[in-house]
Parts: C-alpha cells; sequence; structure tokens
C-alpha cells in the first residue's frame, strides 16, 4: 500500500499556465511573451504554446496591436463575484480584437434605465479614413443596429413597439413595417444592421449583451463608412458579434446555480 504522504507529482503544463495567469493576475500593465517567460521561469517556446491554448480558450487576451497578453473573460467567469475589476476593463479586449480583425470602429454602448444608449468605449480599426462616435454620445434605446437589437429583447407589445417608434429621430426613416420586421430579424439571428437609415452613409452592424433576466445591458457594434465593408464582410461581423455578445452575457451575468438542496431534491 502506498504511503498516504507520499508526494504526488504536479502536471508541468498545468503549474506552468498557473503560473503565467497568477504573474498575469499581478503584472501593472499587459505583458509580452519574453517578459511573461522571463519573469517565471519557463521557456519562452513553453511559455508561447501555453499563451497561445489560453488565449484560444479567453483565460488570456491577446492584444493585437503591442503583442502582449493580460487576463481573459474566462477568469472573470470562473471568479464570478470575488474579483473588483469592472466590467469594461473586462470588455474592452474583446471590442479591441474585434476592430482590428474587421478595421472598423466598435462602439460599447451602455442601456440606461432612463430609456437611452451612452457610448462608454470604442476602439479603431486601420482605415485611413474612418467615423468616430464620441464617449458620452447618446441615442434613444429603440433606435439604430443597437435599438433593433434592445427592441428584440424587451419584446415590447406591438402597439407599445409602434407608439415608440413615432418618437424615433432618424435622417432617412425606414418605415415601422420594415423596422417591426427587422426587430423579429434581430431576435431571430442574434444581430442586426442598419444601412443608411439611423445616418446616411453609415453602415452600422449590432448585437446585445444581456443580463440573466435576459434584459439588454450593454450593445456592441460595428459602425462603418457604407460600402467600406462587402455585404459577406458585414455578415461575418455581424455572426461574431452575437457570439461576443453571448460569451459576454455568459461571463458578466452567469445564471444562479440551483442550491444543492434543490439539486437533492
Amino acid at each position: 500500500m502506498a504511503d498516504a504522504t507520499e508526494k504526488h507529482k504536479d502536471v508541468g503544463a498545468v503549474v506552468h499556465a498557473l503560473r503565467i495567469l497568477q504573474h498575469l493576475a499581478d503584472a501593472p500593465g499587459p505583458l509580452g511573451v519574453a517578459a511573461v517567460a522571463r519573469e517565471t521561469g519557463i521557456s519562452p517556446s513553453t511559455c508561447f504554446s501555453i499563451l497561445r491554448t489560453m488565449a484560444r480558450a479567453r483565460f488570456v487576451s491577446f492584444h493585437e496591436t503591442d503583442k502582449t497578453y493580460t487576463l481573459g473573460l474566462a477568469v472573470a467567469e470562473l471568479a464570478t463575484g470575488l474579483i473588483g475589476t469592472s466590467y469594461l476593463d473586462l470588455i474592452r479586449p474583446e471590442i479591441e480584437r474585434l476592430a482590428l480583425n474587421h478595421n472598423m470602429l466598435i462602439a460599447l454602448w451602455r442601456v440606461t434605465e432612463d430609456g437611452h444608449i451612452v457610448v462608454i468605449d470604442r476602439a479603431y480599426g486601420e482605415h485611413v479614413v474612418r467615423v468616430d462616435m464620441r464617449v458620452g454620445s447618446r441615442l434613444p434605446f429603440l433606435i439604430g443596429a443597437v435599438g433593433r437589437c434592445v427592441a428584440a429583447h424587451l419584446a415590447l407589445p406591438p402597439a407599445e413597439l409602434r407608439r415608440r417608434f413615432t418618437t424615433l429621430r432618424w435622417q432617412n426613416p425606414p418605415s415601422y413595417e420594415q423596422y417591426e420586421a427587422e426587430v423579429a430579424e434581430a431576435g431571430r439571428r442574434g444581430w442586426t444592421k442598419d444601412v443608411g437609415y439611423l445616418y446616411r452613409g453609415i453602415t452600422t452592424v449590432a448585437s446585445a449583451v444581456v443580463d440573466q433576466a435576459g434584459t439588454p445591458r450593454f450593445g456592441i457594434s460595428g459602425i462603418a463608412i457604407q460600402g467600406q465593408q462587402t455585404p459577406e464582410q458585414i455578415d461575418r461581423l455581424g455572426e461574431e458579434l452575437r457570439d461576443v455578445a453571448t460569451y459576454l452575457s455568459r461571463a458578466l451575468f452567469p445564471q444562479r446555480q440551483p442550491a444543492l438542496s434543490a439539486i437533492a431534491s
């Protein structure tokens, strides 16, 4: 019989991964592979492989602009309720990645309790000519691409949706029937677009982040000059926005687990 006090051998790759995560958690800012390898004593090639693996699983976030890493959203998903990091700090790497991958402005909107959406952060692509949205920009929460997503999650009665639609101000107003159909489409596929309706010459693609009750809390939108992206590129962005919004909803607003007594019963 083996000695009960016998030491079990730790799995080297797991030890290295934990050491890297702990080091990133203690670091004052983003770190590159060389710095992480040097300061943890892990070989650069092993460090790089582990970081790449953890980035795919979102335990770390990779910042393309300066080739550095920080802790990712999956860490927050595991440690919900124990971390003090703001939602904004956790979401920012995602919008930076989207902006670089799709080469357009990505805006993060907060859905407010007084019926508005407000830009709280944004990241840029690499187009020389681009649009911009000032942080603090404020719109009615049912307007534009984000607004259609918000409306889809709120599931307002048709009469109330129509009443609110009549108060919205667009540069190129869609008909109510078109708007209603696009709200329904946003509900079915998880994202939608506004092509020149809110602002002439501007295309916006969006999805919404919801809490445990399905209430929209944030919107994420890609904003570009009309014609800069092909329809296929717009569709790919919409699908990725939906996937990111779904992930953020799960990570930031996890469903409460049933009590053990309830499971036992």
